[in-house]
Parts: structure tokens; C-alpha cells; sequence
């Protein structure tokens, strides 16, 4: 039995109290799953958790959106700030801006205060991507956006219940500026369902150990955590480091926009200095200053590879330049409508490219860029609108020293993080017809160890009413590179297929990758091949036994073999 005054935890107990908080973090993510409405949520998980002391510190996150977490903390402390000394049990706060702490307007903050015994002890915070957040262009995603007022309903640091009451008004004020009302209220009721779940739990960790002994060990396991980061950093060569990444376009005519990186290491500190990359755009591929934080982060977590935990303390050594008035800074009003996507994936990809050389047995090489749109239009078999967000037809990961990459991940902001929703359920509430989804072959980048796949995904509009799709991509130019001598993997090829009778003929072709109001008649097909991921290594080194199991399971094709990896037909190197 653990007493108030017990001096500070045994190593034992921390562990039991880490992962007890771990756990809870994975549990609230169960409750939103489970209880939210639309699609993009019960089935494509796109939505994060998380669990903060009374200071606002990260102390436990659930494995869901790596690009959300290092955000998140930015959010919970902006709301703190706003609500200092007055905030009450039976609280829920909530945001979404971008200039206080949010990253996109679409991903919506919710953080219900737990308090203990009369004093304030933890934060339970779901952030959570709703289908819709008002704006100009349906799903959040307006290419056409030079101001932020365009991208959607833009909400403060606000309390969306007071000591226990619900804010009807608010919840009817926020509800009235979407598209989908009934999705959003469902979806948002989710999150703070959720929440409630997390202090319980909390709540009985609490009544177990104590809570002298639960705060000692929320001390000594960020500490420790920090001094684990640290020790990471110095084993890598100090010194001063640079990557690059490029964006295609802006959807206004610039091309090749950079996103450059000068990454310092020193005494088991790095600084990030973002100062080298372009300056703020009238175009939604902006980053407010959460978001690019979050993904400086997210290039040292794929460093770390697992061995330290996701906690405040991994952010500590970790000191991000980014001036303001840039993309990865901006002023407001600038948009940022793309922001976790791009230019989320391409900090990442500039980071990882500069630390490299340092980490060469932890790099990967390049993965391939979100391509996205959502499709609105009216359900003729129920009369109901809708809004479908694409979460199909996923690229290929980068390849690293040791590995090829993994098929079909995802970007690389949240490998695997966000799910893709059954497809049997996608025809049933959607009128779609998925009739193709396989590989792509060729389309990892060649090394010695291979590119993962991109994929190749049709789907046709069925029905007799027509709908509209807005895209949000990049990555149709510059291919996803590949490192130490690897290929780069194939870009996004994604085109719109016309039909005449019931016949496919190709007159609409490619569909561009930042673009609204794009007209989809019935029968129509939209057929999406993805990038693969980059290569690494020289493919001339490559096991020809792996070349030709690849022939084999139809990943890469005889002229690839031949040309790429210098075999013959399907043979062995015989």
C-alpha cells in the first residue's frame, strides 16, 4: 500500500506506472473508434490520444498519428494558457486553430481536465479529423484557399462544457457551419465520450498507487526519457548536417518549392534550422508552427526506432528554427488547409535526408507523398448527401540499409497510422464500386534492398447523380528519392477515366493534384497508381534470389529485372 508522504518510486513502479498510462491512452482510443459516427474515424482511425499532467506535460500517447502527437502538446498548452486559473471539474475544452497550437482546421482538439482529491492532476486530449469543417470547398481540403476564412470554421480555445454543462449554443453555432451536422455532433460527442473513459481509468490508477507516488514517477520517467533521447544524439557524429525536399507545385504555377534543413548535433542536443526553406505561399501547403514542430519530431522518432518512449521528454533535446513568415512559419491569415500532409511529409523527409549520413544504420529513403481528394455528391438511394475522403490506394515506403520498404503503408507522417476502411462497407454507404486494388508493379524504387509498392485502385461512381471531388497531393514530379546509391521509387500517376456506355475510354486524363469542384459524372473511374517507396543501395547488389521471388509474386517485371538488376528473365543470376 503506497502512502502520500512514500519517498519517490522504485524503477519497478515507474515501468508499471508508464505503461498503465500507455494503456489508458489506447483505451480512449478504443471508446473513439467505437463510438464515432463517420467513416474517416470508426474505420480509417484517423484521430490520436493522448494523456498530459496538470502542467500540460505529454506523459503517455496511443500509437494512431505520429504528425498529431508533437502537436498536441503545442494545443493542450495554448488552451491552458487561455483558460489560467479557471478552469473547473467537468471542463471540456476544445480547438482547432492553427495559430494556437492546432495544425489543420479539420483536426479538432478536445482535452477534458481530471481532477483528484480537489486539485487539478491530469488532461485527457483527443484530437480527432472531422469529415467536414465548413469553408469553401467540402472535406477541409481547398486548394483554392489564399486566406485561412476559407478553409473552414476556425475555432478558438474555448470550453465546450462548462463545470459539468453542456454549451448547447456553441455545440449548435459549430454544428450549423458544416456540411454534415449530424456527423460532426456525433463525432465530437465521440471525443468527449472518450475523455471520460480516460479519467476514469486515470482516476483508478490514481486510487491505487497514490498520487505522491504517480506525480514522483511522472518526474523520473520524462527525465529519464530526455536523458534516453540524448543518448541517442550522442551517438551520432556531431556536426552539421543538410537535406532538402521539394515540392512539385502550389497549385498557383511555382514549381520545385524547397523545404531545406540544417540539422546541428552537439553534446546529445540537435538544433533544426528550417531558415533555408521558401518563404510563406498564398496556397494552402503552408505549416503553422505546431505542425512543422511535430514533424521535426517525427524524423527523429523514425531515428529512434522504437527505444525511447513518446513523451514530453523526447522533445527536449530537440530545438526547431523556423522564421516566421515562411512555409514552414507563416503569418496569419496564410492558409494551411494541407499542412499534415504537405508540407508535413516533406520536413520529415528533409530531416531524415540531412541526418543520414549520421544515422546511416537507423535512415530510410524516400516514401511516397499523400495524393488525397474527397468526393461530395448526393446518394440517390437515400436522398443524403455525402462527403467520402480517399484512404485507398496507399504508396510505398522507403527502403533503409537492412530492408526493403513496406507496401502500400501510407505517408510517411503516419505509416500505417491511419486505416483503410472495408471495402464491402465503402459500397454499401457510398454509392462506389471498388474494381480494382493491387500492386503496382516496378513502382518501388530498385537497391539492394527494393522500394516498398505503390498501389493500383479503381473505383467507379456509380448510380445516376453526379459529385465533385477536391484533391490535396504532391509527389506526381518529384519521385519519392532513394538513398546511399537506391532508385527513386515512381511518382503518382492518377487519372480520370471517362465511360461511354458503359465503356471505359480514357478522355478525361490526369487529375490534378491540387484541385477543386473537379466535375465526376456517373460511371466515371478514378484510377489512382501510387508512388513506391525509394530505394537503398545499390540494386546491382541485390540478392538475386529476392529479384527473383519478386518476378515471381509479379512485384517487379522482366524489364525491370533485366535493365534494374542487371538479370535475365526470371532465372536466378546463373
Amino acid at each position: 500500500m503506497y502512502l502520500e508522504d512514500s519517498s519517490l518510486p522504485d524503477p519497478a513502479t515507474v515501468s508499471v506506472i508508464r505503461y498503465r498510462l500507455e494503456a489508458v491512452a489506447r483505451q480512449v482510443g478504443v471508446a473513439m473508434q467505437q463510438s464515432a459516427i463517420s467513416q474517416l474515424l470508426n474505420q480509417a482511425y484517423d484521430f490520436s490520444t493522448a494523456i498530459f499532467d496538470a502542467q500540460g506535460r505529454m506523459v503517455a500517447q496511443a500509437e494512431h498519428i505520429p504528425i498529431h502527437i508533437g502537436a498536441m502538446p503545442l494545443a493542450v498548452r495554448a488552451l491552458l494558457s487561455r483558460f489560467e486559473g479557471a478552469i473547473y471539474d467537468g471542463d471540456v475544452l476544445m480547438s482547432n486553430d492553427p495559430y494556437h497550437g492546432g495544425s489543420h482546421l479539420p483536426d479538432v482538439t478536445v482535452v477534458r481536465p481530471l481532477f483528484y482529491q480537489n486539485s487539478l492532476a491530469f488532461h485527457v486530449a483527443v484530437r480527432a479529423h472531422h469529415n467536414d469543417i465548413g469553408g469553401a470547398a467540402h472535406g477541409g481540403y481547398n486548394a483554392a484557399a489564399r486566406e485561412i476564412y476559407q478553409e473552414g470554421l476556425r475555432i478558438p480555445p474555448l470550453k465546450l462544457v462548462e463545470k459539468g454543462q453542456p454549451r448547447e449554443d456553441v455545440l449548435d453555432l459549430l454544428a450549423l457551419n458544416v456540411r454534415h451536422a449530424s456527423d460532426f455532433r456525433g463525432d465530437l460527442l465521440a471525443q468527449m465520450g472518450a475523455t471520460v473513459l480516460g479519467c476514469r481509468r486515470l482516476e483508478d490508477m490514481l486510487a491505487r498507487y497514490g498520487s505522491a507516488t504517480v506525480f514522483g514517477a511522472l518526474d523520473i520517467l520524462l527525465d529519464g526519457t530526455e536523458r534516453a533521447m540524448k543518448a541517442e544524439i550522442a551517438s551520432w557524429p556531431a556536426g552539421v548536417y543538410e537535406g532538402e525536399s521539394l515540392l512539385d507545385d502550389d497549385g498557383r504555377g511555382r514549381r520545385r518549392i524547397p523545404i531545406h534543413a540544417q540539422v546541428s548535433l552537439a553534446n546529445g542536443e540537435a538544433t533544426v534550422d528550417l531558415s533555408g526553406s521558401a518563404k510563406q505561399l498564398d496556397s494552402f501547403l503552408n505549416s503553422s508552427w505546431a505542425n512543422t514542430c511535430s514533424a521535426v519530431y517525427v524524423a527523429f522518432m523514425y531515428l529512434t526506432a522504437g527505444r525511447v518512449a513518446v513523451n514530453d521528454g523526447i522533445l527536449r533535446p530537440i530545438r526547431v528554427i523556423a522564421p516566421e513568415g515562411s512555409i514552414v512559419n507563416p503569418r496569419p491569415p496564410a492558409p494551411v488547409g494541407a499542412c499534415t500532409t504537405h508540407i508535413g511529409s516533406e520536413i520529415v523527409e528533409a530531416v531524415l535526408l540531412a541526418l543520414a549520413p549520421a544515422a546511416p544504420d537507423q535512415a530510410v529513403a524516400g516514401f511516397a507523398r499523400r495524393f488525397r481528394y474527397s468526393i461530395s455528391g448526393l446518394d440517390g438511394r437515400t436522398g443524403q448527401r455525402y462527403v467520402w475522403h480517399l484512404f485507398y490506394g496507399r504508396g510505398g515506403a522507403g527502403a533503409s540499409t537492412h530492408a526493403d520498404g513496406w507496401s502500400n503503408l501510407g505517408v510517411i507522417i503516419n505509416p500505417g497510422g491511419v486505416r483503410s476502411p472495408s471495402i464491402e462497407l465503402t459500397e454499401r454507404q457510398f454509392p462506389f464500386f471498388i474494381r480494382r486494388y493491387d500492386f503496382r508493379p516496378d513502382s518501388g524504387g530498385p537497391g539492394k534492398h527494393r522500394g516498398g509498392l505503390g498501389s493500383i485502385f479503381e473505383m467507379r461512381l456509380e448510380g445516376d447523380q453526379p459529385a465533385t471531388v477536391n484533391t490535396s497531393g504532391d509527389g506526381v514530379e518529384v519521385p519519392p528519392p532513394g538513398l546511399f546509391g537506391g532508385q527513386p521509387g515512381q511518382p503518382h500517376d492518377f487519372r480520370l477515366i471517362a465511360c461511354e456506355e458503359g465503356r471505359p475510354v480514357p478522355s478525361k486524363g490526369p487529375v490534378p493534384s491540387k484541385g477543386t469542384e473537379i466535375p465526376l459524372e456517373p460511371g466515371d473511374v478514378l484510377r489512382n497508381a501510387s508512388a513506391g517507396g525509394g530505394g537503398c543501395g545499390d540494386s546491382r547488389q541485390r540478392d538475386p534470389a529476392l529479384v527473383t521471388t519478386d518476378l515471381r509474386d509479379g512485384l517487379v517485371t522482366p524489364v525491370a529485372v533485366r535493365d534494374m538488376y542487371r538479370l535475365t528473365g526470371g532465372d536466378d543470376s546463373k
